[in-house]
């Protein structure tokens, strides 16, 4: 008779199984996702199995949408309100939380303060770390203050002597740093593989759901930027949240990619200081500071992120290029859709920038995904081109099609107020924007159609 497999091939991107490694996941099509971890144990059939309907209890039992009463949860407030902006409000009981972002980051000073504050206010905490020795966050400890006996360390990677630790000190939250150094003795493999990652967000999801303790999970990134680990890891938690930012800079942006209790894509802004993470409570202004006056190649846009409007400077320098094929670096910005605008630069309006290097920057190091920076980054690109400053009073927003059309975007009113507050007295704006505009005082709109009439505009 032949020997079951001991293991299985896992894609790391959807969670399918396969007994055999493949190249390309058949569910999910990405390429070189499958690695091999060990099978789950198999679970005998209880007896009785076929009258399992027997055993339901009234709670299991099935029931009608329209017998069940909707109740709005309860939010603990951490005392961030950056914090809880991105989590929609505060923590919810029972949920689980995953905190991914680069080492060194700053998570764990992050969670640190979360949990200063939350104990502070009264609220039994309970940090747990695979990490580090309990003397090395008592020194992270006092450099951001003064704890109480609110807060409690356990210093373990063994999840059945974590498990028992909450179920016994029942904390309201507790932290887990991080989830690559947990280990279930029920599963085979290393710390930190497919199997035990897994195993452990599943073992603390039901503990969360279980006892009503909300849990962070604090999770390493790749070098791709994602949560090491199968991706299901992000499915399986309730939020996800990821710390980023240059660790040389001061400057940290907590931006929530998933959120069953709120809205996704929230930022937080945050600066590192000696004693520890400050909250930005104007981002725009931060953004903002140190702007060089009557520079080339320098313009500023607003995006938004969540629900919240954020102006932005685009920053771009064109140069002579003396290689056969000129450089083009983006910061910030979809590498992509920069070339794809300098196209539209080169065929609509006839600038050469196949002769030149093209740098394109987001100053202050939050990445932009939308199309509202489109108008910005043309005229960024013509200024730095042209060599000419653009007023500095002056904003631009709309999407640039590739017939160097200039197209309207979704909550112009909201952005513009944003720049309203900020001082800006002049709004690029397209012209299909203008008749929805037209109650918006102090601040003067302009209309165009396409992205040479927005540079000649900008010239005067």
């Amino acid at each position: 008779m032949a020997k079951a497999k001991d293991t299985i091939f896992f894609c790391k991107e959807c969670g399918f199984e396969s007994a055999k490694w493949a190249g390309q996941c058949p569910a999910c099509h990405e390429w070189n996702t499958f690695v091999e971890a060990p099978s789950q144990k198999s679970v005998k059939a209880a007896p009785g199995r076929a009258h399992a309907s027997l055993r339901l209890t009234e709670d299991k039992k099935p029931v009608a949408m329209s017998e069940i009463e909707a109740t709005v949860s309860v939010r603990t407030e951490t005392g961030m309100k950056e914090f809880d902006r991105v989590l929609g409000g505060g923590i919810i009981k029972g949920s689980l939380v995953l905190v991914g972002g680069d080492p060194g980051i700053g998570k764990s000073t992050l969670l640190t303060q979360l949990c200063k504050n939350l104990s502070d206010a009264g609220h039994k905490v309970l940090y747990i770390t695979g990490e580090e020795s309990l003397s090395q966050i008592k020194l992270r400890a006092d450099r951001i203050g003064t704890f109480n006996g609110n807060m409690k360390l356990l210093a373990e990677t063994d999840l059945e002597i974590v498990e028992s630790a909450i179920r016994s000190e029942m904390p309201e939250v507790a932290i887990i740093d991080s989830i690559q150094t947990m280990f279930s003795a029920d599963t085979t493999g290393a710390p930190g593989s497919v199997g035990q990652v897994r195993e452990c967000t599943n073992i603390l999801m039901q503990l969360a759901k279980g006892i009503g303790v909300s849990i962070f999970v604090v999770g390493h990134v790749t070098k791709e930027g994602v949560v090491a680990g199968p991706r299901i890891l992000e499915h399986m938690v309730d939020t996800v949240l990821y710390f980023e930012g240059d660790k040389h800079a001061s400057y940290r942006v907590l931006r929530g990619v998933k959120n069953r209790f709120g809205s996704t894509n929230e930022v937080g802004i945050f600066e590192m200081r000696s004693e520890g993470l400050k909250e930005v409570a104007n981002p725009s202004a931060f953004m903002l500071s140190g702007r060089p006056e009557n520079a080339s190649g320098s313009i500023v846009s607003c995006s938004i992120e969540g629900t919240r409007p954020i102006l932005v400077e685009i920053q771009a320098l064109v140069a002579r290029s003396g290689l056969g094929n000129p450089r083009r670096s983006s910061t910030g910005i979809d590498y992509n859709r920069m070339n794809l605008l300098i196209a539209v630069l080169e065929k609509r309006l006839g600038l050469h920038f196949s002769e030149c290097d093209a740098y394109l920057n987001v100053v202050g190091g939050i990445r932009i995904n939308e199309t509202a920076l489109d108008l910005a980054v043309v005229i960024a690109l013509a200024s730095g081109y042209m060599d000419f400053a653009v007023d500095a009073g002056t904003i631009a927003i709309g999407e640039v099609g590739l017939s160097g059309e200039v197209r309207s975007v979704n909550l112009m009113e909201a952005r513009i107020q944003e720049a309203k507050k900020l001082g800006f007295t002049r709004c690029i704006v397209p012209k299909g924007a203008m008749q929805a505009l037209k109650n918006i005082d102090g601040i003067a709109l302009e209309g165009v159609d396409n992205v040479k009439e927005a540079i000649n505009k900008v010239r005067k």
